[in-house]
């Protein structure tokens, strides 16, 4: 009877087990911004920085000042800015440091704190069919708030649509 319940108790080890390590691996569309935003910082390390964690971490900081939206969260979550309240800055850089892929530091993040991964992008807007009319000013200061840009002077909806077809030309490619 002993050796029974030693058993299941071994197949019961081995299936959570084996359920952590398949939760741990990324599915198909899965903290897109993560490794997005890893990539760009990993185009801005060269040999020099990898020999330091410290300017690994003043390279992902850097970036982080100018990040907008999903990646500026990002940033908050792995303690890239100044008012984030985590520290997990130095999980990316130690993984930048050994040349892991940005697949691989996500996963990782994502053990640690799973919202990382829930971050996603925007859908792109079809600018070619839009009617900037029919939006709501929520919307039109959105889209100028994802730009970096701002309308001081803007009260009324069509003040938004104006400084939104001002520039235009400067953030869309039609």
């Amino acid at each position: 009877m002993n050796v029974w319940v030693a058993l299941c108790v071994w197949i019961g080890a081995c299936i959570v087990l084996l359920s952590q390590t398949a939760e741990a691996k990324l599915k198909e569309g899965e903290c897109e911004v993560c490794i997005k935003v890893v990539e760009k910082i990993e185009k801005m390390v060269d040999e020099k920085d990898r020999k330091s964690e410290e300017n690994i971490e003043n390279i992902i900081r850097k970036f982080c000042k100018k990040a907008l939206n999903k990646e500026e969260r990002f940033c908050y979550y792995i303690g890239g800015t100044a008012d984030a309240a985590t520290r997990t800055l130095d999980q990316v850089s130690k993984k930048l440091m050994s040349y892991y892929p940005a697949e691989k530091i996500c996963e990782n993040l994502k053990k640690s704190d799973s919202q990382i991964c829930e971050l996603k992008y925007d859908k792109p807007l079809d600018w070619k069919n839009i009617n900037l009319k029919k939006m709501k000013v929520k919307e039109l200061k959105k889209i100028l708030s994802d730009w970096g840009e701002t309308c001081k002077a803007c009260t009324e909806k069509q003040d938004f649509i104006k400084r939104i077809e001002d520039l235009k030309h400067k953030h869309i490619e039609l």
